[in-house]
């Protein structure tokens, strides 16, 4: 498996599951929201709605890994069976790439710029 199919999968559920705090840094850099504005929805997005966000973003990974799977042939619950192991290894090193890409990407990058912009301390 390379980084590249990596990616491929699970950039969409990582950038989905980190639009809670993505979405407030994007609408201050167009200039749409100010600061204090900003930071108010960041408090209700990162706090209340967070487990929507990762559910949504989990729900996004299963579907990404059913599309990969599909794509590479595995269409029937006999190839299914046939493929098990090869299906809950890739799982689960996709599971654990989603992972480190999502806090890499929403506690180093985002809370970088955030902290750039001022949105949190």
């Amino acid at each position: 498996m390379k980084f590249r199919e990596l990616i491929k999968v699970t950039g969409l559920p990582v950038f989905l599951a980190s639009l809670c705090c993505l979405a407030p840094i994007v609408l201050v850099l167009l200039g749409i929201s100010t600061i204090s504005t900003a930071i108010s929805l960041v408090g209700l997005l990162d706090g209340q709605y967070k487990w929507a966000f990762l559910l949504v973003g989990f729900v996004s990974l299963v579907i990404s890994l059913v599309i990969y799977f599909r794509s590479r042939g595995v269409c029937s619950l006999d190839l299914v069976k046939k493929h098990r192991n090869e299906i809950i290894n890739k799982s689960l090193l996709f599971l654990i790439g989603a992972v480190v890409l999502y806090v890499l990407f929403f506690y180093v990058f985002l809370g970088f710029v955030g902290q750039l912009l001022g949105l949190w301390k």
